[in-house]
């Protein structure tokens, strides 16, 4: 594994002049951004604005056609991307785990990296207890020997939220965690993020959504993108405001804040 751990230098993702071309199209043109221990970004935009690309980038899952990218320090192309891409925590939601595994299991293979339960592996007594305290800030606790075949959508993204984080990363990506989730899986969602981010003060997390509800109220800065530009980035309540939302999603909306959470309405 690369060594992720803390500097007193430098960010955990930087993004320096970025174009991502793909047969012939534009997907991302003069992307930078630069996220720092202890942010929380999100990155909005309508469906085909080039979230998941650039998403893709910052999970060292991906190369830009054009432009730097450095995950935890380490340039995309002059390092190796699958040792890289093992000290970042991407909550993937299409997890394709077939056995039925308890959730403590499921939380466990995030330590060796493995989709199954590799064979005659133990955890050491720090992994299993790293792995209970996981469970219980995500809210999983009583559920922590249900079987996965048994889990809600919403219990199961909590469970991968926290197998993303047993080996301790100091960057966590989120790929669209509420989608298809209820009123309450979501709101149960978002206040394990809320208590996450509390808990762990020098994590960085990337959320991608679409949804300003699907927003934590721990949010602190934002990008909006359109069409694979940056409309606007920074601080969460410079950028997310009517006229931004408005031009990037190209419908005039009132944006509201309540309690830390952001609302939208058509402004009529």
């Amino acid at each position: 594994m690369i060594d992720s751990r803390p500097t007193d230098t430098g960010p955990v993702l930087q993004v320096d002049d970025v174009d991502v071309v793909r047969d012939g199209n534009r997907l991302l043109q003069s992307i930078s951004l630069q996220v720092h221990p202890g942010q929380h970004w999100a990155l909005l935009g309508a469906n085909g604005a080039g979230k998941s690309t650039l998403l893709s980038l910052l999970g060292a899952v991906n190369h830009p056609t054009r432009g730097t990218v450095r995950v935890l320090g380490h340039q995309l192309g002059r390092v190796d991307m699958r040792r890289l891409r093992s000290s970042v925590g991407h909550v993937n939601p299409r997890h394709p785990l077939r056995s039925p595994l308890r959730v403590r299991e499921v939380v466990l293979t995030g330590a060796t990296g493995t989709t199954e339960v590799m064979p005659r592996w133990e955890p050491t007594p720090q992994q299993a207890a790293h792995a209970d305290r996981l469970i219980s800030t995500l809210g999983m606790s009583e559920k922590a020997q249900a079987r996965w075949d048994t889990l809600s959508q919403g219990e199961r993204g909590r469970v991968l939220i926290a197998r993303a984080l047993m080996p301790e990363p100091r960057l966590l990506l989120l790929d669209e965690p509420a989608t298809g989730l209820d009123l309450a899986a979501r709101e149960q969602l978002l206040t394990s993020l809320d208590t996450l981010r509390a808990e762990h003060p020098e994590l960085a997390t990337v959320l991608v959504t679409h949804h300003l509800e699907e927003l934590p109220a721990s949010t602190t800065h934002a990008m909006l993108l359109r069409d694979g530009l940056c409309l606007a980035a920074g601080e969460v309540d410079e950028v997310i405001t009517s006229d931004h939302i408005s031009k990037c999603f190209d419908h005039p909306v009132r944006i509201t804040r309540i309690d830390g959470r952001w609302h939208a309405r058509a402004d009529r």
